[in-house]
């Protein structure tokens, strides 16, 4: 199943893409939301094989995904595969400066069954397709909203 978005973003590409790659950042909030997260590498800087084990309630039962930083290409990309016991899954951000205070930020995600009954689940995911399509717009206007009003914070400093 494949799903993408854009959104279009008030701030520079460099500022975009330095909130992005926060992952110190990433594992923070995902805890405030309930989620176990563990680094399972031992890289000293930031870059792919980076990797995180991560636990999380979806649908009553606990899930465990393993996601590998596969590429970061500064101020343009940021690639993510995941892997957990039902699915596998690709996730790019591309970053676009449209001009010198604005950003599109493009996602695209694909996910793969591993077993039939993640194919189900996939399958009853395509028939909501629409509504799966409208919150993912909106929580990509949500992020794009909070870059926009971090940015304007550290202008006013």
């Amino acid at each position: 199943m494949h799903i993408s978005s854009r959104t279009d973003i008030e701030a520079p590409l460099e500022f975009v893409y330095s909130a992005l790659s926060d992952f110190e950042g990433w594992e923070r909030s995902a805890m405030r939301r309930g989620a176990e997260v563990r680094r399972l590498d031992k890289l000293r800087v930031q870059g792919p094989g980076m990797e995180w084990s991560i636990e999380f309630r979806f649908r009553g039962k606990e899930r465990t995904l393993i996601a590998h930083l596969a590429t970061l290409d500064p101020n343009a990309k940021i690639g993510f595969t995941a892997a957990g016991k039902l699915i596998e899954a690709d996730m790019v951000v591309d970053l676009l400066s449209l001009a010198p205070m604005r950003t599109r930020l493009s996602l695209s995600v694909d996910v793969k069954p591993k077993t039939l009954g993640a194919r189900l689940l996939l399958q009853s995911v395509k028939l909501a397709k629409g509504k799966v399509q409208a919150r993912l717009n909106k929580r990509l206007g949500q992020l794009a909203t909070d870059l926009e009003v971090r940015f304007a914070s550290t202008r006013k400093r």
